[in-house]
């Protein structure tokens, strides 16, 4: 099967505070609306520590995507990485899981979204898919005018959602100076087990740092840019959900944060910013929560059409995906059908078991990230080759923490993904 030496290049536009913002737009989501009460209601207290063991995690396998990517810049990630340090099959299987992971996270932000904007409204929710869709279609519109327009609305949507966070803390710091104490102990009330299984949901509360190295191909000076970037969103992130974990324990209990969680429609930090401070802050922090959802979706659909985009290069996908448009600033077929595919699971309403199954398939991404990164040579390396063996270890050992039907499942789809690409590798042999 043969394969053009140089296809035609995405505009390097993006540099360290543009590549930040983009991390901080795909990881500022699910993971600090809501993640962070659910984790509570299983750990306590300790949630916090399970935020610091997840930013670890996180912060080897960022290391690791940092250093691959400035040596191998290239829209893809680990899919490219895979081919390059390891074998087609490693490769295959690591844009497999990333799209199928991606494309359902994707669709639960927008149904997300959806909610929180009827509930605002007071409208009712028979309208959630539709404007679930509506949102799907107006961040692919963005996303397909190139990364500078798309880089621009990413930068206006975290903004906003960052200033909403902080007004959460400056809500709560009050009471959790007074109350705080006793809400944060007994700190540990729960296993170890217990621990460990939040820190695996919190990790994947971090997952979004990977759309830096995703979109290496499109950064100025990558070698420098990207790890830049990675480093510097990894430390605020875990600074915000440690801030913002504390002060919302501290304030009003873990009963309660754990309660808000349950309610329908409602994020557990509006449900919070209500009880102290009214209506008025709720609204704040509901449309932060939305703002969340669609910087989340946006940088979704970047990342995914860039690892469409290069499969498609490499014949995994279909050729077409890898044509880019005119200005060369977007894939524009990879983006295209990368939005029908959210939508499509907009359609089908709301995705069971999408948490789990997105930490297994993301941790098995980072994995072979990881693995990948072991290959890299004593002149390309950035950091310790120890970084990258706990990455790979901590990966694995967090990714068959899942439910046992959620692990299975997951090894199944590996299994026919691989399937499909050892036939389409066969057939183009023949027809080249």
């Amino acid at each position: 099967m043969s394969v053009s030496n140089s296809p035609p290049q995405l505009k390097r536009e993006l540099g360290v505070f543009g590549a930040t913002l983009m991390g901080l737009g795909s990881i500022v989501g699910t993971g600090v609306f809501v993640s962070i009460g659910i984790a509570a209601g299983i750990a306590g207290p300790a949630v916090i520590l399970a935020v610091v063991i997840g930013a670890i995690v996180a912060t080897c396998n960022g290391l690791n995507s940092a250093q691959l990517a400035a040596n191998h810049a290239v829209s893809g990630g680990t899919y490219e990485y895979g081919y390059k340090y390891l074998t087609p099959a490693f490769g295959f299987t690591a844009g497999w899981m990333f799209l199928v992971a991606k494309t359902a996270s994707a669709a639960t932000a927008a149904l997300g979204f959806a909610g929180y904007f009827l509930n605002i409204l007071g409208w009712s929710s028979n309208w959630v898919i539709p404007v679930a869709v509506l949102a799907v279609v107006v961040m692919t519109v963005i996303v397909l005018s190139g990364i500078r327009r798309s880089n621009l609305a990413n930068t206006v949507i975290v903004s906003v959602t960052l200033l909403s966070l902080g007004l959460f803390i400056l809500i709560c710091l009050p009471r959790a100076a007074t109350t705080g104490i006793a809400n944060l102990t007994p700190f540990f009330t729960s296993s170890p087990g217990a621990v460990l299984h939040t820190s695996a949901l919190m990790f994947v509360a971090y997952t979004g740092y990977g759309r830096i190295a995703t979109m290496g191909e499109e950064a100025r000076s990558p070698r420098d840019t990207i790890p830049k970037a990675m480093i510097i969103c990894l430390l605020l992130t875990m600074l915000l959900y440690i801030v913002v974990a504390t002060v919302g324990i501290g304030a009003v209990g873990v009963d309660f944060l754990t309660d808000a969680t349950g309610q329908a429609k409602a994020a557990p930090l509006e449900v919070v910013a209500r009880s102290l401070a009214g209506s008025s802050a709720a609204l704040v922090l509901a449309i932060g929560a939305m703002t969340a959802m669609l910087g989340v979706l946006l940088n979704l659909v970047l990342g995914l059409s860039r690892v469409l985009l290069a499969m498609g290069r490499r014949g995994d996908a279909p050729r077409f995906l890898a044509r880019l448009n005119r200005e060369q600033n977007s894939p524009y077929w990879a983006v295209v059908v990368v939005g029908i595919a959210i939508a499509i699971l907009v359609l089908l309403g709301n995705v069971k078991t999408t948490w789990s199954f997105s930490a297994f398939s993301v941790l098995i991404y980072y994995a072979i990230t990881n693995l990948a990164s072991l290959k890299l040579s004593s002149s390309e390396r950035l950091y310790p080759l120890w970084v990258g063996w706990f990455g790979l270890l901590s990966c694995l050992f967090l990714a068959f923490w899942v439910e046992s039907a959620i692990w299975q499942f997951g090894l199944g789809l590996i299994a026919v993904g691989l399937i499909w690409h050892k036939t389409r590798r066969i057939v183009g042999n023949k027809d080249s």
